[in-house]
């Protein structure tokens, strides 16, 4: 299970766009599907079935009458820098409210024992693209996508189905931001 930031239309769109120009002449990558476009705020990994409404209420009281943050589109990043396996898009958080926001759902997630903190920052970004299980990718020069900004309006808790052809992702609970 993870917690996630949901990708406007408009955001979702241009990151599509993006990814179809950009990363088509790169061999060995598996395209995220345009539905699964999202940030992850935290990742929770798995947990028994039980628990879920449990964790759904504690994200949902925590994100409750949260602002929505104003974000941009940043530039191409390739995760890791070393053997890269990952193209994502990092997200602009100039005023942080998102950093904010993942802190709070951080740390009440950590006091439920749901989650455990990463020992590096949060950095926000989309995951667009990952390497098949064979291939070996050099991070190539990407140039950026469009410059949009827009207000993330959505954060939810989803679980990861994995199977043949990539994960699939089911929403269990969501809460809309600034209302």
């Amino acid at each position: 299970m993870f917690v996630a930031l949901k990708l406007p239309a408009e955001a979702r769109t241009a990151v599509q766009e993006w990814r179809s120009a950009q990363l088509a002449r790169v061999e060995g990558l598996r395209l995220v599907e345009s539905e699964a476009l999202h940030v992850t705020l935290c990742f929770l990994g798995s947990r028994p079935v039980g628990q879920i409404d449990s964790i759904a209420r504690a994200c949902c009281e925590t994100v409750a009458g949260s602002g929505r943050p104003a974000l941009a589109l940043g530039d191409p990043i390739w995760l890791p820098r070393r053997r890269p396996r990952v193209v994502a898009i990092g997200l602009v958080d100039r005023e942080r409210t998102l950093a904010e926001l993942q802190l709070r759902l951080a740390r009440v997630l950590a006091e439920g024992s749901w989650y455990e903190p990463e020992q590096r920052g949060f950095r926000p970004h989309v995951t667009v693209a990952r390497a098949a299980r064979s291939a070996r990718l050099w991070a190539l020069e990407l140039a950026a996508p469009v410059a949009l900004r827009f207000l993330g309006d959505e954060v939810t808790l989803m679980r990861s189905r994995t199977g043949s052809g990539g994960a699939r992702y089911e929403r269990l609970a969501s809460v809309t931001l600034g209302g």
